[in-house]
């Protein structure tokens, strides 16, 4: 090899190693970015995991609140009626010698509590309570309800069962359809109580 040609072999790698050069200061100069953007995106996203934490935390909170204005209004509803029933303990034109609310009971398999239940020597009342009444009440007494009170207090089995629906609000068809049912309804109207008593209870 040459003078010359050997000259300009180290002149090529020369430019080579610099355009090497340039490219890794360049690679390092996006491998800095990326290295901020990264720990920018990790900052946003402990932002983001705050905020869905307090979000959380406010949706928690939100939900007990309801859930507990729901049983209170429950519970208003529940005393109003059992009250109203207690007074004088008839229901529909039958006359009961006992009265009690919240009656719970339990076997391997079954859990089911009652809200107000009435009873005398022959016949038993069972009475659900809501605040505001919908269709999946009124079925859920007609079937699970009333098949859970017969299994959970077989005591009661040759006794006449009578159920009751009451509530501070029901839609009128509900109601049509739970004396078609042949389920009392029980309604407040005003400081008193409005019994509405099927055709053939």
């Amino acid at each position: 090899m040459t003078d010359q040609e050997l000259k300009d072999l180290v002149a090529s790698l020369a430019i080579s190693q610099a355009k090497t050069d340039e490219q890794m200061k360049k690679t390092d100069e996006q491998m800095k970015e990326t290295d901020h953007q990264i720990k920018e995106l990790r900052k946003s996203q402990q932002k983001t995991d705050e905020q869905m934490n307090r979000n959380e935390a406010k949706l928690t909170k939100m939900g007990i609140l309801l859930g507990n204005i729901s049983n209170n209004q429950g519970d208003v509803a529940e005393e109003f009626f059992y009250n109203s029933l207690e007074e004088k303990k008839d229901l529909a034109g039958i006359h009961y010698d006992f009265i009690d609310k919240n009656w719970k009971s339990s076997t391997k398999n079954l859990r089911d509590e009652f809200d107000i239940v009435m009873v005398n020597g022959k016949d038993i009342a069972i009475i659900e309570v809501k605040y505001k009444a919908h269709e999946k009440d009124l079925e859920k007494l007609l079937t699970k309800k009333q098949e859970n009170f017969k299994e959970l207090f077989p005591i009661y089995k040759d006794y006449n069962h009578h159920l009751a629906l009451a509530s501070f609000y029901m839609p009128q068809d509900l109601k049509e359809k739970a004396l078609e049912n042949n389920v009392i309804v029980l309604q407040r109207k005003g400081d008193v109580m409005e019994t509405f008593i099927p055709k053939n209870p």
